[in-house]
């Protein structure tokens, strides 16, 4: 049972979010958020409500003028420069403390003063500083077209980085971004995993003949690497996730892999239970896929990059590999099929990342801003 501070319930805060449009990792660290501060108003670029958690959805929520645009919620990113007059267009808000939770826009909203604004920073704008050959490609016409307003972009969320009092990184890889770009210190405060929920299978239970990757299908995620390798391998891989590559994925996958589309929650639970190991084959800012499995006792095979690093234990909970290409990839999940694993010491590892130390490390920041 998490356990919230008292000192929130006296506190009028804010919240702003970049979009609602998923659940994905921010979402979840959000709606921790929602719950502590059940009272405050959230203000987004938009906001689809079918998509996202009765614990976002049950609140005063504030949109921008993307809201109104036809089917907007399937084609928002298409929008990117424009959205920094789309949040231009929220007045300042008056609350005592704005927590923004933002990679993209959010920490941009301004907070009528005295009130503070505190950003947990998910990374500096992604498609403006980083991934910009898995977004637009190395030498395509679309990554030269873009490339004066990607600089602009930057600009901007240099300038408006100023608007926070204090930063948050939800990683040391994150919080080395926010220095170099922004020039600015962050508190580390890692993103909550509902280690209760995500759990291991009954004692004794035996592992499955499959691996796996739960991921949204997007270039960034670097799937196809697994999709290549895997069929190349011909051992059996499970793909559960959606997303703008689902089509490319399926026409390189071989017959051994498999792709499940969205799965419930229950559903992925199982399916780390039960897998052999995971695969994590992206550069990500944290990475809450590979903590959940090992959650539920399954080791990880990731890339050697990102917040992977962090949170995976080389050698006890998981296996790195150093290059992006499939025989180092193949031979990283070799040798962890080829050895014995303690999944009680997996789990032990999950459970640094719990969602109360999410908060009792969120309660940390906000008495310092507010006390400072």
């Amino acid at each position: 049972m998490v356990q919230f501070p008292d000192s929130w319930s006296s506190l009028k805060v804010a919240l702003a979010h970049d979009w609602l449009t998923g659940m994905r990792g921010g979402e979840k660290c959000l709606e921790w958020l929602c719950r502590g501060f059940p009272n405050a108003p959230l203000y987004t670029l938009l906001h689809k409500p079918d998509a996202v958690s009765d614990a976002i959805n049950a609140r005063e929520i504030h949109t921008s003028f993307l809201q109104r645009i036809p089917r907007i919620a399937s084609h928002y990113r298409w929008w990117l420069p424009v959205f920094p007059l789309a949040v231009r267009g929220f007045a300042p808000v008056e609350a005592e403390l704005l927590i923004s939770t933002s990679h993209c826009v959010a920490k941009a909203l301004r907070v009528k003063r005295p009130g503070k604004h505190l950003c947990y920073c998910f990374t500096p704008m992604r498609y403006a500083w980083t991934f910009h050959d898995e977004y637009l490609g190395a030498r395509s016409v679309k990554r030269r077209v873009a490339a004066p307003i990607l600089a602009r972009l930057r600009e901007w969320d240099r300038r408006v980085s100023e608007r926070v009092d204090r930063f948050i990184g939800i990683s040391r890889h994150v919080c080395e971004r926010i220095k170099r770009f922004y020039g600015r210190e962050a508190d580390l405060v890692y993103p909550p995993v509902d280690t209760a929920f995500y759990t291991p299978g009954a004692p004794g239970a035996r592992r499955g003949d499959f691996d796996l990757v739960v991921s949204a299908l997007v270039p960034y995620k670097r799937v196809d690497l697994a999709v290549r390798a895997y069929t190349r391998g011909g051992f059996p891989l499970k793909v559960v996730g959606t997303g703008t590559e689902t089509a490319r994925l399926r026409a390189a996958a071989g017959a051994n892999v498999e792709f499940l589309g969205w799965r419930s929650n229950a559903e992925i639970r199982e399916l780390y239970r039960t897998c052999r190991l995971l695969v994590f084959p992206g550069e990500e800012d944290f990475g809450i896929v590979p903590v959940e499995a090992q959650a539920c006792g399954a080791p990880v095979v990731a890339f050697a990059r990102g917040g992977a690093v962090e949170t995976i234990a080389a050698e006890r909970t998981g296996i790195f590999f150093a290059e992006q290409t499939e025989e180092t990839l193949l031979a990283a999940v070799s040798r962890c099929a080829g050895r014995a694993w303690n999944e009680d010491e997996i789990r032990r590892n999950a459970e640094r990342f719990s969602a109360q130390a999410y908060i009792d490390g969120l309660d940390r920041s906000i008495r310092a801003l507010l006390c400072g």
